[in-house]
């Protein structure tokens, strides 16, 4: 098992609601990508569904696509993404989708986290395997 750490930067945030609950909740979409430094080096593109409190908290889910090198093979890999959001960080956890890895780095597997105060940057750590 190896560790990978490094930051990622949010480069695009699109976001829209696609329905508002009672009391001031609602449900929303964003289309983001981000660039990867440290042991990931590469760009990656995400698909997130939230669901706000009216307190401004969320709940997250979301595929995201990491096109780049990891550990110094180049590929591709998809993570499944859920986190929550506490109105001042964002905290998820990863899963390397099964079969979703390509290139060098086919057969990937693993879990991670990240952790994404507001603003832009945000670190991450995926422990992963290479079947």
């Amino acid at each position: 098992m190896a560790r990978a750490t490094g930051e990622f930067k949010i480069t695009s945030w699109n976001e829209d609601t696609y329905k508002e609950l009672e009391g001031g909740a609602k449900l929303t979409r964003a289309s983001v990508t981000q660039g990867f430094t440290g042991d990931i080096e590469g760009e990656g593109a995400v698909e997130w569904l939230m669901c706000y409190s009216p307190e401004g908290t969320a709940r997250f889910v979301g595929l995201q696509r990491v096109e780049g090198s990891t550990g110094g093979r180049g590929g591709s890999f998809v993570v499944e993404c859920a986190g929550d959001f506490d109105g001042g960080q964002a905290k998820g956890n990863w899963k390397v989708v099964p079969g979703s890895a390509t290139g060098d780095l086919a057969g990937l597997g693993g879990t991670g986290a990240f952790q994404a105060p507001l603003g832009s940057k945000a670190s991450y750590n995926l422990d992963y395997e290479l079947a």
